[in-house]
């Protein structure tokens, strides 16, 4: 009975236990994503036309990334606070919205919808936060797999939310707001306590690269089957028992990957403490941590005052050329012939605080590229709605789910071939983010030209390249700027997606917009009049213009496909000069 309560203690302790609760929270957190299949609703039922439909996506956009003091809130709670905090925004915000658009409470000015679509959607940004922590700290050597995960089910959530909404088959398309504002609540109240750091770097297990095979394979066989299920829904006229078999299936294949902490837990002897002091010595010399402690002395200045050549050879002899000096610099300082300079301030690799990472130009390129490259992607996103309802399509659904899928599939894409460069080449993270931009530059173009079949490869193409961004650039940033204020700097340059998305949707892609639906919409009044209509002054009065035709979009998606193309070069400049710090950091691996 002792035995069976152990296993249990360390059940619930366990740090795959934690990531398979975070994936949970994430697989119904990606509420912005959904953002295509809610406006054509709240911009039908509140007359709304396309500019004020983009600043409430704007209003969204801001409201998913700024969060900048949720860092300094987990430091100083529980991290079961801000999920709860989180829980009650995504209620409260997205609730008021569906009372709304159902007319059971008054409408209110735009102003105050932005509000209430902000302070919802500011939810999510708990919520990813809360799971990033926890998952970097839990899994700090493994952070490019496990951002890229987490942050792929978020995306991935609104093809599955899609699906339970089509199970759940209500006529009423404002049914899909309620389901936005209470389901992701329940989910979060009913796991929060789990999700927390777990001291996870002293639980590593020569299993853990099977672990994250294992779930990878859950992730490619969950995005299949999603996309096969969407396309036979949408081609196929289906009975109302076969989506919701399908839907059960779907749900099983999430909760698959807790077979891994049970196995862990109740199926594997547990170690022998000498041997969890083995596994755990290594910690100490793990990437992005201060070296810095009490009863050691850590010379940093010798690496910039080592000679360059040194830097050229091999990762095993460079350690010892730089152990070499740095024991005698240690025993000529405590001889007093020469004098220790104190450090002005931490190096790449090592913990910043955000004001120390402000003022590095290293942090800005991450920034700005990140506000080109994921700024055009979420332009698509919240503006996919129109885009397909001016090419002719009427189930907007369908590229919503699929937009969903693909950018589950590069955030997984990302993470994984991202950390195969850095492990076996020791090469800069960033240069895969300079492919996903190239990806996007092209899925713009295809967007402009309006070809036949191009929303599906559209769609493809942006939602790869997009999705990769997010399991990139946090784990960049964790290694460059260290992981103690990783909260604080991963929330800072969140700050990027609202910021494009401001420019890019709120001015640039919505002026466009409404300039073409008036320009057609001046010219079918112009052509009724002419066939002398006596209805002429009766048809759409009150309804906002539409655009129709791939001119809607034409301009915006060249414009995007060639600020890409700008994000790349900042890609590759950061590239460039983070070559010898990424050395340093995985160098040693290859040996």
């Amino acid at each position: 009975m002792i035995r069976l309560s152990e296993r249990f203690r360390a059940f619930f302790s366990n740090r795959w236990l934690v990531f398979v609760a975070a994936m949970w929270i994430q697989s119904c957190a990606g509420i912005g994503y959904l953002f295509g299949s809610l406006s054509p609703v709240i911009k039908s039922s509140l007359n709304y036309n396309q500019r004020q439909i983009a600043k409430l996506g704007v209003a969204k956009d801001i409201g998913d990334s700024v969060g900048f003091w949720i860092g300094s809130l987990c430091e100083i709670f529980p991290l079961w606070v801000a999920l709860l905090i989180g829980a009650l925004q995504n209620l409260i915000g997205y609730g008021w919205v569906w009372l709304i658009i159902t007319h059971r409470v008054p409408t209110l000015p735009l102003w105050a919808m932005c509000i209430l679509i902000f302070v919802g959607t500011n939810g999510e940004t708990y919520f990813n936060t809360v799971d990033l922590v926890s998952g970097v700290q839990n899994f700090p050597k493994s952070r490019g797999p496990v951002v890229g995960i987490l942050k792929g089910f978020s995306g991935l959530s609104g093809a599955i939310l899609t699906q339970i909404y089509t199970m759940i088959h209500f006529p009423d398309h404002a049914s899909l707001l309620f389901m936005v504002a209470v389901g992701p609540t329940m989910v979060v109240f009913a796991l929060m306590f789990i999700v927390r750091p777990v001291g996870g770097h002293r639980q590593l297990r020569q299993t853990d690269d099977l672990s994250f095979t294992f779930i990878y394979g859950v992730c490619l066989v969950l995005a299949a089957y999603l996309m096969g299920v969407m396309l036979l829904q949408d081609l196929v006229d289906i009975s109302h028992t076969v989506v919701t078999i399908f839907t059960a299936i779907l749900f099983v294949l999430v909760l698959v990957p807790i077979v891994i902490p049970v196995s862990l837990s109740f199926s594997s002897e547990p170690k022998a403490p000498e041997l969890e002091a083995l596994l755990t010595e290594p910690q100490k010399e793990e990437p992005g941590k201060s070296k810095q402690d009490a009863t050691e002395v850590i010379f940093s200045e010798l690496e910039d005052e080592k000679p360059k050549e040194v830097d050229l050879l091999p990762a095993s002899e460079r350690q010892k050329r730089i152990a070499h000096l740095q024991a005698k610099l240690f025993q000529a300082a405590a001889e007093g012939a020469v004098r220790v300079k104190r450090r002005r301030g931490p190096r790449r690799g090592e913990d910043f605080t955000l004001m120390q990472a402000l003022i590095k130009a290293d942090f800005w390129l991450i920034f700005f590229s990140l506000l080109l490259g994921s700024g055009s992607g979420l332009t698509v996103i919240d503006n996919l709605g129109q885009m397909s309802q001016s090419l002719g399509y009427e189930n907007t659904h369908i590229f919503v789910s699929m937009i969903s899928i693909w950018n589950f599939l590069g955030r997984i894409g990302g993470g994984y071939f991202s950390e195969m460069i850095v492990r076996d080449y020791a090469y800069p993270r960033p240069v895969a983010m300079a492919v996903a931009q190239v990806t996007m530059a092209l899925g713009h173009l295809f967007f402009a030209m309006g070809w036949p079949g191009a929303m599906y490869i559209g769609t493809l193409l942006i939602g790869l390249g997009y999705g990769a961004h997010w399991a990139i650039v946090p784990a960049a940033a964790s290694e460059l700027f260290g992981l103690k204020n990783f909260g604080a700097l991963y929330n800072f340059i969140n700050l990027a997606n609202p910021t494009g998305s401001l420019v890019l949707s709120g001015v640039i892609a919505s002026s466009i917009y409404d300039r073409e639906a008036e320009k057609q919409a001046h010219h079918h009044h112009h052509q009724q009049e002419n066939m002398g209509s006596i209805f002429s002054g009766m048809l759409s009065v009150d309804d906002p213009p539409k655009c129709e035709g791939s001119i809607c979009f034409f301009l915006t998606s060249m414009i995007m496909s060639g600020i890409c193309i700008i994000a790349v070069v900042l890609s590759m400049v950061l590239v460039r000069r983070t070559k010898v710090v990424y050395a340093n950091l995985y160098g040693k691996s290859r040996t």
